[in-house]
């Protein structure tokens, strides 16, 4: 049971942990770029395009946490099982 209660917990901060790393990322990238479009103003196309490659990237690593939370949060156990165990580990 603890197995199960520690995945749970896992992916809720898992999950949370890939947010706000990611988000971070995205707006390191997005202030480093802006930077560079304001010093060299004549090149903001080819930096335009090299962080909006950048941040999808970026996000496809949020997506693949989520995927992998939905995929361990299906490995959980019905809230039902639990009770009954829970009300077992009671009596």
């Amino acid at each position: 049971m603890l197995y199960f209660a520690l995945l749970a917990i896992a992916t809720g901060i898992g999950l949370g942990i890939a947010a706000v790393g990611c988000g971070l990322g995205q707006g390191k990238a997005i202030a480093s770029a802006m930077e560079g479009m304001a010093r060299q103003p004549e090149s903001a196309g080819a930096i335009q395009t090299a962080m909006i490659i950048g941040l999808a990237f970026i996000e496809a690593l949020t997506i693949y946490a989520l995927v992998i939370s939905f995929m361990l949060i299906g490995k959980l156990p019905e809230t039902e099982t639990v009770l009954e165990v829970l009300k077992h580990v009671a009596k």
